[in-house]
C-alpha cells in the first residue's frame, strides 16, 4: 500500500494505521501483513522504495500477465476535449491494446483512433500495466469504469446502451434516506407521509412498551409504522430492511453488530441508540416538529473482545482483551456488551495497560489489559465498546 502526501505537516501516522487496521490492513510495523510505503507525489519521497517493494512482491508471488490476449483494465479519468472529443485515460490490467481496436467502457464505446502514453507520445500498441490516453469513444466514461476490447462494433454499442440504461435506472432509484435530522424537512417537502421504524430492545418487555408508546406518536402529517420490533442486538438484516423501506432503526439498551454498523454507514441508514425510553419519544416528537436541539452524541472509538479474565487481590477483575477495531482509549467511556445486549454502560476505565506498561490508548490488532472502575462482572467473549461524548449541533436537512 502506498501512503501518499506524507510531506504534509501535522499528519498522524498512528491514526492512519488504526484506520487501515479497522479494514483488515494491519501494517507490518504493527505486526500485520500489509506493507505500507510512505510516499509523496510532490517531492518524490519514497517512490523508489515503492517501486522496489512492488518488484519484490511481484517476484515473490510470481505474478505474470499475458500480453497476447485482448486488453482489459480500468478508466482512471476522462474528459471532453474540444479538439479530440471524449478522451479517456485508461490503465491496462492485462493484455494488448492496439490503435484501431474496438473499446467498451461503461456507457462509452468506439474504435481507438489515437493512443498516447503518459508523456504525450503517440503509440500503436500498449501492453500490460501501461497507462494510456485514448480518443475515439462515443461518450465520456466514468472514472472507475471497467473497459474491454471487443471484435464487433455493434456488440459494443448494444452493451454501452444497456450500461447507460442501467445507470439511469439506478439514478432514478436513488433517494435520500430518512433520518431524525432531515425528517421535518422531508415532511414539509411532502416526501414523507409515513415514517417506518425498526425497533430492537434488550428484552421483550421493553419491546412491548416501545411499540405502545411509539404507536401513539402518529400525527395528521405523518403516521408512524413499526415494521419490526424484536428483542436482541441490531443485525445486518435490520439494516438492509431499513435501507429498502427507508426506515429509522431505534435501539434500546442494545448495540449494532460491527458488520451491521458498517453497512448502515455505507447505506446512510440512521441508527439511534437509547437507554431511556422517554428520550426516544421526545426525540421523535421534536424531529417531526423540526425542533431538534443541540445534543450530546457519542463518537465510537473502538472495540475489544475479552479473551481472559484475572482476579487480582485488592484490585478486582482485570480483563485481558484484544482490540478488534479502532482504539481502546484510557479517557473513554466503556459499554460492556454480552451477546449484543448492553450489560453496563458509561463505565470509566481505572487502568489500561499494554503488556506491563500503562497506556493512553491501544490500537487495533494489539492486546491490552483493562480494569473497569467499580465493575468486576466481566466474562470471556464479552465486548468492550469504547466511546466518547461530544456535543453536536443538529441541523435540518443534513
Amino acid at each position: 500500500m502506498a501512503l501518499n502526501k506524507i510531506d504534509l505537516p501535522g499528519y498522524d501516522l498512528n491514526r492512519i494505521y488504526a484506520q487501515l487496521s479497522e479494514h483488515g490492513l494491519t501494517p507490518t510495523e504493527w505486526g500485520g501483513q500489509t506493507e505500507v510505503v510512505k510516499t509523496s507525489a510532490t517531492t518524490g519521497q519514497g517512490v523508489d522504495d515503492l517501486l522496489e517493494s512492488l518488484d519484490y512482491v511481484s517476484e515473490l508471488l510470481e505474478l505474470k500477465a499475458d500480453d497476447t490476449v485482448p486488453a482489459t483494465g480500468w478508466v482512471v479519468e476522462a474528459r471532453m476535449s474540444s479538439q479530440e472529443g471524449p478522451v479517456a485515460t485508461i490503465l491496462i490490467k492485462e493484455g494488448r491494446l492496439e490503435k484501431g481496436d474496438i473499446l467498451l467502457a461503461g456507457k462509452a464505446y468506439g474504435r481507438i483512433r489515437m493512443m498516447t502514453d503518459s508523456y504525450g507520445k503517440k503509440l500503436k500498441v500498449a501492453t500490460t500495466s501501461m497507462p494510456v490516453a485514448v480518443a475515439g469513444l462515443s461518450d465520456v466514461p466514468l472514472a472507475g469504469d471497467r473497459f474491454y476490447c471487443l471484435k464487433d462494433i455493434n456488440r459494443a454499442k448494444a452493451a454501452a446502451e444497456e450500461n447507460k440504461l442501467r445507470a439511469r435506472e439506478k439514478s432514478l432509484a436513488e433517494r435520500t434516506q430518512v433520518t431524525m435530522e432531515n425528517l421535518f424537512s422531508q415532511i414539509e417537502a411532502g416526501n414523507v407521509k409515513e415514517l417506518n421504524l425498526i425497533i430492537r430492545a434488550d428484552v421483550q418487555g421493553s419491546v412491548d412498551v416501545l411499540k405502545k408508546y411509539l404507536s401513539e406518536l402518529s400525527t395528521s402529517e405523518v403516521r408512524l409504522n413499526i415494521l419490526q420490533a424484536l428483542p436482541g442486538g441490531i443485525t445486518e438484516g435490520d439494516v438492509l430492511l431499513a435501507e429498502a423501506s427507508n426506515a429509522i432503526i431505534i435501539g434500546f439498551n442494545v448495540v449494532a453488530e460491527e458488520h451491521a454498523q458498517r453497512t448502515a454507514e455505507a447505506e446512510g441508514v440512521d441508527i439511534r441508540l437509547y437507554n431511556i425510553i422517554y428520550r426516544i419519544t421526545d426525540d421523535l416528537r421534536k424531529s417531526m416538529a423540526g425542533l431538534l436541539e443541540p445534543e450530546e452524541q457519542e463518537r465510537a472509538l473502538g472495540r475489544a473482545t475479552v479473551r481472559a479474565t484475572f482476579k487480582v487481590s485488592r484490585i478486582g477483575t482485570v480483563a485481558g482483551c484484544y482490540v478488534t477495531s479502532g482504539v481502546a482509549a484510557k479517557s473513554a467511556k466503556v459499554r460492556l456488551i454480552r451477546n449484543n445486549i448492553v450489560v453496563r454502560d458509561s463505565v470509566s476505565i481505572e487502568s489500561l495497560k499494554h503488556f506491563k506498561d500503562d497506556a493512553r490508548e491501544v490500537k487495533a490488532g494489539l492486546e491490552c489489559g483493562v480494569k473497569l472502575a467499580g465493575f468486576d462482572d466481566i466474562k470471556v467473549d464479552d465486548v468492550l465498546d469504547f466511546y466518547e461524548i461530544i456535543k453536536v449541533a443538529r441541523t435540518l436537512g443534513s
